[in-house]
């Protein structure tokens, strides 16, 4: 697979990760808030997690089944999330997931960063379809999903284990020619 691009918003640079990325990551996905609206993330976030979780990425690129971006702030160069999708080439399909850093909530960085990997995914990756699950008691990331014009799906009952409880997720997605037709 070629090596990743970085793509560039108003305010956000999307670029692969790099191991010097891995203290932010810890501080960050660290966060119980952060982990709890994920499904992947642990809590508490063991030392070293950052470093292997990077490394993983790389291998995961590599190989041509997920494209991952580091989301940083333009001006500063400063780490504030990830973004990526998980790709299932068979079906010209990926699964979206992304988190930010609790002190960036509320800007609109996450909006910014779905969008401009949309873009990558529809139009360099030649996806058919980029769907994106979030947890029902995470409705922000639903807002976020809105705002990019994707389309609300369902709602899978009960569907995760997170944390001892039982999580509904929400699930929303974009075709190929709805992107075309914005």
């Amino acid at each position: 697979m070629a090596a990743l691009p970085t793509l560039s918003t108003d305010r956000l640079s999307l670029r692969p990760f790099r191991m010097s990325d891995a203290p932010d990551v810890q501080r960050l996905a660290g966060d119980y808030d952060v982990a709890k609206g994920t499904l992947v993330i642990p809590h508490p976030y063991p030392d070293g997690e950052a470093e292997r979780w990077i490394a993983s990425l790389q291998r995961d690129e590599e190989a041509g089944t997920l494209v991952t971006f580091a989301i940083v702030l333009r001006e500063e160069g400063r780490v504030i999330g990830f973004i990526g999708l998980d790709i299932a080439a068979a079906h010209q399909q990926a699964r979206m997931s992304y988190w930010l850093g609790q002190p960036y909530w509320n800007h609109g960085y996450c909006t910014e960063a779905v969008r401009a990997v949309l873009v990558h995914g529809f139009q360099q990756l030649q996806l058919h379809r980029i769907y994106a699950p979030h947890f029902l008691n995470n409705p922000a990331s639903g807002q976020v999903l809105k705002k990019v014009g994707m389309v609300y799906e369902g709602r899978l009952r009960e569907h995760y284990l997170r944390f001892g409880r039982y999580v509904d997720v929400e699930l929303y997605g974009l075709l190929e020619q709805e992107f075309d037709r914005r």
